[in-house]
């Protein structure tokens, strides 16, 4: 990778020149979308085509992950073309663009749970807090202390969002020191529990504390990182170790679902592996999303020949319009589960929510790319 000198300070260039852009970037966080999308919905059967049920991660790792490698993309080549104040003004713009997207979402979400008329979606959707106290509730909303189901990843990327100037800052000065504070801090959390307190008991189900990990090592791997894993990339040894540990944890998972699979497991390697914490991003999901990024950039080509396939680019354009997306998303998953208790819960129901919900999803991406092109000049998306 190479770099500049700025102000007597390492400035890292890991923006991509002209008009190309890695797309494999965009495809996965539109995939995570589509996954999240489906998985969000209650009880849907087409949730077994997603990660969720075959592994210990799911899509929101992947979305995490490729978030920070974004960010260190987009960052990265600001810092050395405008320099540290650009960087805080515009992290902080950006910080402020998904709390403001949460407080929109949640206000929405509220709105449709009330006009959906069943108090039984309370539970569901963890809003009886607020129907029943709607004062206190809306405080600790503004404080992003109070999430409902699905709102709850916004609080998170905000406040990575927000301290990723100093992340940039440890990067550059030192990637492999940044990569250790950050390891020692997942660690922290793993031992110690640190979290961050909500309301009106526990934590925040996606602690920043821990999902901090992530989001840092893929900002590593858009700078330094990426040549450094060059050479491990190409070992057999840790190929075949991903695919064990993969085919291990596939096993694990389906006997989630599969009751004699379970039967299967022997009693240590339960007491060994479990729990499999999801809001402390335990080390077995961890792992296990690391040995998939493996596969997938061992085997999946940064460039592809010919022209973008249209189902490729219905992903690409999702993963360009990542927040908004999202938002749309979990209005969405909690209507098609209205449509689901209401109307029919039937396979045929099921996959008409699912198929139509990405066919709007894209179709919201794609008017906003198209909007985007034409309201600022900059590089062409693909």
């Amino acid at each position: 990778m190479l770099t500049n000198k700025v102000n007597s300070g390492r400035v890292p260039i890991v923006h991509l020149g002209g008009d190309r852009r890695d797309l494999r970037l965009d495809a996965c966080r539109g995939l995570a979308l589509w996954f999240i999308y489906i998985d969000h919905i209650p009880d849907n059967a087409f949730a077994w085509l997603t990660l969720r049920n075959y592994g210990f991660s799911d899509a929101t790792e992947v979305f995490v992950f490729v978030s920070g490698y974004t960010c260190m993309l987009a960052y990265g080549g600001m810092l050395r073309e405008q320099g540290w104040l650009t960087i805080l003004a515009r992290s902080l713009r950006r910080s402020f663009e998904i709390y403001a997207a949460f407080l929109l979402l949640v206000i929405a979400y509220l709105a449709l749970i009330w006009v959906s008329g069943r108090s039984a979606y309370f539970d569901t959707t963890n809003t009886r807090f607020f129907f029943e106290n709607p004062g206190p509730a809306l405080t600790h909303i503004v404080l992003l202390q109070y999430t409902p189901v699905n709102t709850d990843i916004l609080p998170t990327f905000a406040l990575l969002h927000l301290a990723f100037p100093l992340v940039l800052w440890l990067l550059i000065s030192s990637a492999t020191l940044a990569l250790a504070a950050s390891l020692l801090l997942y660690l922290m959390v793993q031992i110690y529990g640190w979290s961050i307190p909500a309301w009106p008991s526990g934590e925040l189900y996606f602690n920043p504390l821990a999902w901090q990990m992530l989001f840092v090592f893929g900002a590593w791997c858009a700078d330094q990182g990426g040549l450094r894993l060059k050479s491990f990339m190409r070992s057999s040894a840790l190929l075949l170790l991903a695919a064990i540990y993969l085919a291990f944890s596939l096993f694990i998972a389906l006997g989630w679902q599969i009751e004699p699979l379970q039967n299967l497991v022997p009693d240590f390697v339960s007491r060994l592996i479990y729990p499999i914490n999801k809001s402390h991003l335990a080390p077995l999901r961890l792992l296990h999303f690391l040995a998939l990024a493996f596969l997938v950039s061992r085997f999946v080509p940064a460039e592809s020949d010919g022209p973008v396939k249209p189902w490729t680019a219905a992903l690409i354009r999702c993963g360009e319009n990542s927040l908004p997306i999202y938002c749309v998303s979990v209005l969405m998953s909690f209507t098609a589960f209205v449509i689901l208790t209401r109307l029919s819960g039937g396979l045929a129901m099921q996959a008409a929510v699912s198929v139509s919900g990405i066919m709007l999803l894209t179709l919201i991406a794609s008017v906003l790319t198209w909007e985007a092109k034409r309201d600022r000049r900059g590089p062409k998306l693909f």
